[in-house]
């Protein structure tokens, strides 16, 4: 489109938007599973729907909403305004509407109205190696199995290109954790077959730490990123998860996977209080090791799944947003200012505009877009030195913003490939500052960049469309300049509390599924797509699916995985690995999960020494003997351990 033909939702502030009741929400979605009431309530009346005000209090964002029969709830949007204005004010509008979809996108308030999407999730399974917090889905925890078949999987795949004109999009295997699917490594290699570019998976990573040999499978397959779960550094910064040696799984998972020719996306679940201190840590492994990490991927926490039920006290203490973030990243690590080099994620959607008119309108496929609602995403790119480490935001020597308005003017003329190339390059020149560039950073080296990020010029040895290459080939074409473009991005998914409906419309992260392309927050919370559709299409109760396939391995309560190794090439910071988790909850004698705040409500409202996983700090006798009955139960159902029996004067235990 061209730049007048593009529109935006409402935004600033004061401003009124649809959202919803998370009782009335919960109440509804009780009821249709249930089958009290048919699903098709969710596709012709407005379940749970509220109107929500976007207000500026005290220099923060807040959304307030009143439900008439539960009453009053309020949630943080950004700890500064400013912030919050500059992301909404370089929004560059809305993408195309939805087409020719009417089979996949009709899903009531919750339908996704504008764009085609920029990463196709498709959940192969429900199962997992982990039972951790926080969880979009409450892994193993609801009695049954939902697993695609093969059909379904390809079935789904096709549905996605089948809508013309086609936008490439990447696609994304999630679950449950889908290595555990026995139909992963075909899945990977036909989603190549019939023109996915890219192929994500979002993993634990653990199947890929204890088989060298799977991630070489995965590679071989069409395997392109691996979407990491990485909540900081160290195992200390990783106990939340409950697996005695996840930071080791991680740093063998990757060790393996860029071996492999797998690029490699740390994606750290933030959670306030639990490990927002490791933001810094974080960003300085990605510094360290320029080569096998190119884009981190913060996920401020979204209250769903395992902690959609959580109480305004935690919430509130829990809350982290993109405006935390920005500041975080600055006070930890003293790179950018979030005013001047944060930016939307759909900020991008001008750049991807000029991609297409470069390719011309007869290209198989037009270039992937990120037009999501600025609230959703934010990022900032930095420029690295790989000898030096030095590190520079690219809008530090780079007038993004008015870079953007030269190439909208370009786009806008249309004149065809050799004068959009011109376009682009006079726009650089115009607002490139080379004396607040890196060091050793040249206009040529800028130009490079820019031409290889968007597809402005292809180099020998290119890829062809469709061709899956070997691991081999994706090694041989591993970047070898000087310097890393890394892309810090923050993704925030919604949850019952700040909900915007004006959001789910624009979603560019559909789920494919049994029921059409539903939004990322449509399905993970909102309405409840994902408990409706799993109960709809269920392989097996859990009972019969162990009858038939046998129990799963399940890592959990400090188990340690096994690793046949645990070298790796990585550099570290010894003293980020070995520093203790963050007790900032802990001191404020706020729960950290649901499982604590049940405890805290049962103890009447004792303090953190109850939380605390070691047992010695349990000073209430009925608390321990609650916690130990509670740790057996788990150990015998769960993880399939045979009972414990004690054998009284004796200090051990015989299995």
């Amino acid at each position: 489109m061209k730049s007048w033909q593009k529109t935006k939702p409402t935004l600033g502030w004061p401003r009124q938007t649809d959202s919803l009741c998370p009782n009335c929400v919960r109440e509804a979605r009780a009821e249709i599973l249930e089958g009290k009431r048919d699903v098709s309530i969710l596709l012709n009346e407005k379940v749970g729907e509220i109107k929500a005000q976007i207000i500026e209090r005290d220099g923060q964002i807040w959304m307030v909403k009143d439900c008439p029969v539960h009453g009053h709830i309020e949630d943080l949007m950004a700890i500064d305004s400013k912030f919050f204005k500059h992301i909404e004010a370089v929004f560059p509008g809305r993408d195309i509407q939805a087409h020719n979809d009417a089979r996949l996108h009709n899903h009531g308030s919750s339908t996704i109205k504008y764009g085609r999407g920029a990463v196709l999730t498709i959940d192969l399974t429900n199962r997992c190696n982990m039972m951790c917090d926080p969880c979009f889905m409450d892994a193993n925890q609801i009695g049954f199995v939902h697993e695609l078949t093969w059909d379904e999987i390809t079935q789904l795949l096709d549905n996605a290109i089948s809508i013309k004109p086609r936008r490439q999009l990447s696609v994304q295997f999630s679950g449950g954790e889908p290595t555990l699917s026995t139909h992963f490594l075909d899945a990977v290699r036909y989603a190549r077959k019939v023109g996915y570019k890219v192929v994500q998976v979002a993993t634990n990573g653990i199947e890929f730490a204890k088989r060298p040999e799977f991630a070489r499978a995965a590679a071989e397959a069409g395997l392109r990123y691996a979407y990491l779960q990485f909540d900081g550094i160290g195992n200390a910064a990783n106990s939340h998860r409950g697996v005695g040696n996840l930071f080791d799984v991680k740093l063998q998972a990757i060790e393996n996977l860029y071996n492999a020719g797998v690029s490699i996306v740390p994606v750290i679940t933030i959670v306030n209080g639990v490990n927002n201190e490791q933001i810094g840590r974080v960003i300085q492994f990605a510094l360290d090791n320029p080569k096998k990490v190119t884009l981190l991927s913060f996920q401020p926490v979204s209250f769903t799944g395992r902690d959609e039920e959580i109480s305004d006290e935690r919430r509130h203490a829990q809350r982290y947003t993109l405006s935390h973030l920005a500041y975080d990243v600055k006070r930890q690590t003293g790179i950018g200012e979030p005013v001047r080099d944060w930016f939307p994620i759909s900020f991008m959607s001008t750049f991807s505009d000029w991609a297409d008119l470069v390719h011309g309108p007869d290209s198989q496929w037009g270039h992937l877009a990120c037009g999501c609602h600025p609230n959703c995403g934010t990022g900032m790119a930095v420029m690295v030195d790989k000898f030096t480490k030095e590190a520079v935001p690219m809008t530090a020597f780079l007038r993004a913003e008015q870079f953007a308005k030269d190439l909208v003017q370009v786009n806008d003329a249309g004149r065809g490939k050799f004068l959009s190339l011109v376009g682009m390059t006079l726009a650089l020149l115009r607002n490139y500052d080379p004396f607040s560039a890196p060091t050793h950073f040249r206009l040529l080296d800028l130009l490079k960049k820019f031409s290889k990020k968007f597809g402005g010029s292809q180099r020998p040895g290119t890829r062809i469309e469709g061709q899956v290459e070997t691991a081999a080939q994706r090694i041989a074409r591993r970047p070898t300049d000087r310097w890393n473009f890394l892309f810090i991005a923050g993704m925030w998914f919604q949850d019952l509390f700040n909900y915007d409906f004006r959001r789910t419309e624009m979603c560019i992260i559909p789920y494919g599924t049994q029921k059409g392309e539903i939004s990322f927050c449509a399905y993970n919370t909102g309405v409840g797509w994902r408990q409706i559709v799993e109960k709809m299409y269920m392989t097996a109760t859990l009972t019969k699916w162990y009858e038939e396939h046998g129990r799963h391995e399940i890592f959990a309560g400090g188990k340690n995985v096994p690793l046949a190794s645990t070298a790796h090439s990585l550099s570290l910071n010894q003293e980020a690995v070995e520093a203790s988790a963050q007790t900032d909850l802990d001191e404020l004698g706020i729960p950290k999960n649901k499982r604590e705040e049940k405890i805290k409500a049962r103890s009447g409202g004792a303090t953190s020494p109850v939380f605390r996983d070691d047992r010695a700090a349990v000073t209430n006798p009925e608390e321990t003997a609650h916690y130990e009955k509670m740790a057996r139960l788990y150990r015998q159902h769960v993880l399939g351990e045979q009972a414990t029996v004690q054998i009284q004067r004796l200090t051990r235990t015989k299995r």
